[in-house]
């Protein structure tokens, strides 16, 4: 599996945790899982941010070579 194979499948199975957790934060009431889950959201949004720009900056470099 190439690095970007492998990237697009970890992007891929972080954004299907931030979906449960979106639809874990509709239902719940509770403060405490609220903070949890936001928390762990956040993480997830920081992760698939990391994913992005190193895709971003390996196209970059191929286009430039």
């Amino acid at each position: 599996m190439s690095r970007r194979e492998s990237n697009l499948l970890w992007l891929k199975d972080v954004l299907e945790h931030l979906t449960a957790s979106q639809q874990h934060l509709e239902w719940t009431e509770d403060p405490e899982a609220v903070q949890v889950i936001t928390e762990n959201m956040l993480r997830d949004l920081d992760c698939c941010r990391r994913i992005c720009e190193s895709l971003r900056r390996r196209t970059a470099i191929r286009q430039a070579v």
